[in-house]
């Protein structure tokens, strides 16, 4: 009983992502022969460039067993759903997963917060409830080790 949700992504993000890869061609065409330090630049721009691509590309939310795991690039966030006290709508600017403005707040682990941004907000939060449930229900059915 796994779901995964898609980042929604917001138009300014995608042009950036499509903007970064013709200013690093731009500064590569238009530097001058015989500069020896340009790749310097042009080198942290296609790095620049990869990196907005892979965040674009990767970033999802998905409900693995009693887990949120949240995947954005080279980062990801695993988070117990017992720990999960709250999920409400964010207008925040705060960075985090999230490649779109329409966001959810997850708080959880007495106060931590995370912004993420699934694609179909009432179908994540639905999915989550029900996963979160059955997490705290297996928590306080579990019993004891000795």
């Amino acid at each position: 009983m796994n779901g995964v949700f898609r980042s929604k992504v917001d138009g300014p993000f995608k042009w950036a992502a499509l903007a970064m890869p013709c200013v690093a061609l731009a500064v590569l065409y238009a530097t001058p022969p015989g500069t020896h330090l340009f790749w310097i630049p042009v080198g942290m721009m296609f790095l620049a460039t990869a990196a907005v691509c892979w965040i674009g590309v990767s970033t999802y939310y998905e409900l693995r067993g009693d887990q949120l795991v949240i995947h954005c690039g080279p980062f990801t966030w695993r988070i117990p759903l017992a720990e999960v006290t709250e999920v409400r709508e964010s207008d925040s600017v705060r960075s985090g997963p999230a490649l779109s403005m329409d966001r959810l707040e997850i708080i959880y682990g007495g106060g931590k917060v995370l912004i993420i941004s699934p694609a179909d907000k009432d179908h994540f939060i639905t999915t989550l409830q029900r996963h979160a449930a059955l997490a705290r229900s297996s928590v306080a059915g579990a019993k004891p080790r000795p």
